[in-house]
């Protein structure tokens, strides 16, 4: 037998054992999905096949933000999307009530158990079809604005796109703060002409950023799944949004930092349009209070005129002209400044 062959039936031999864990059936098979985005974020799905023909999806995970009170809470979560009409694959824990650590090729793991999906995956992660339709686009964000009227607060820790606070141990800041960190980054390679622009842009956020703090933790907050991507919502035979799943980065968030950080183009006025309209959808089942109309220029200069970089990272790598850089500053600050309505 190579070491190829070695290795996998020695994580046969461990998956069999962590399946007795949450089962009596006798597993058939076993296809592993390593879904993780660093060395210090490993995940895994297992679907697990029985010899009946049934299936179950064990869940792995080896780091900082996945614990036995977090899986908890998913559960409480999941149950809470299905009485809202949107399916959930229900959360379980092993046959003693808990979620074990146990070793899977040489890492330290906690696990849970999923339920099968009953729904296909609008995207899978190895395809380009499966694109969102308007009738899912609409769906997923009646959805959300429900579940953002029920205020729910049985979630003590925020979700992945939280702001003043860190989601994980591990993280130095939150999110937000970080591209912020990173355009500068990315600033400082321009040519010095762009230096006086550059720091009045970074300076203007950084006013804005402080103001918004200051009332930003007044704002209404609920509890959500925390990730709309197409490889997370589930529909039916017929194309139509059925539910969604994966609650990794789930948690408490502000509803309209949540929605405002869910809409993104590259293009500035196609963003501002497409927050527009997923506020007249959620209008419909949620009342935005005057502290959300009051916030929402601010929030929005917080986040969306200077991200991540990779605008000003793609223009230096394409040699561009100094007069294109220009342009995209001058759209920066524009943004930063312009009084914006997004309510009508």
């Amino acid at each position: 037998m190579s070491e190829k062959e070695l290795r996998a039936d020695a994580s046969d031999k461990e998956l069999r054992e962590i399946f007795r864990l949450f089962s009596d059936k006798m597993p058939l098979s076993f296809d592993t999905v390593e879904t993780g985005k660093s060395e210090t974020d490993y995940r895994c799905a297992v679907i697990v096949t029985a010899e009946d023909g049934e299936k179950l999806v064990i869940k792995l995970s080896d780091n900082d933000f996945t614990s036995s009170e977090r899986i908890r809470v998913w559960q409480r979560l999941s149950r809470e999307y299905n009485s809202l009409g949107c399916y959930s694959p229900a959360i379980y824990a092993d046959k003693e009530g808990c979620f074990p650590y146990v070793s899977y090729k040489g890492r330290r793991c906690i696990a849970y158990a999923e339920e099968f999906a009953r729904y296909r995956i609008l995207q899978s992660r190895d395809e380009e079809d499966g694109r969102e339709t308007e009738d899912i686009f609409r769906a997923k964000w009646e959805l959300t604005a429900k579940v953002a009227a029920k205020g729910f607060d049985f979630c003590p820790f925020p979700s992945g796109y939280c702001l003043f606070e860190r989601f994980c141990p591990s993280d130095l800041t939150d999110e937000v703060t970080e591209q912020a960190e990173e355009w500068k980054v990315q600033a400082d390679r321009l040519p010095e002409r762009f230096k006086e622009q550059t720091e009045r842009i970074r300076g203007l956020w950084l006013q804005n950023r402080a103001e918004l703090e200051k009332v930003y933790h007044r704002l209404p907050a609920s509890v959500f799944q925390a990730d709309l991507n197409p490889t997370n919502l589930l529909v039916d035979d017929s194309g139509s949004f059925a539910g969604l799943f994966d609650y990794n980065l789930s948690g408490r968030e502000v509803f309209l930092n949540y929605l405002f950080r869910e809409c993104f183009c590259r293009d500035f006025e196609q963003e501002i349009e497409q927050i527009r309209k997923v506020i007249r959808i959620a209008s419909r089942y949620y009342e935005f209070s005057r502290g959300e109309r009051d916030c929402a220029l601010m929030l929005y200069r917080c986040l969306k005129p200077i991200r991540k970089g990779f605008e000003i990272e793609e223009l230096l790598q394409q040699g561009a002209e100094e007069e294109k850089i220009a342009r995209h500053l001058d759209l920066c600050e524009r943004y930063m400044t312009e009084d914006i309505g997004f309510f009508d």
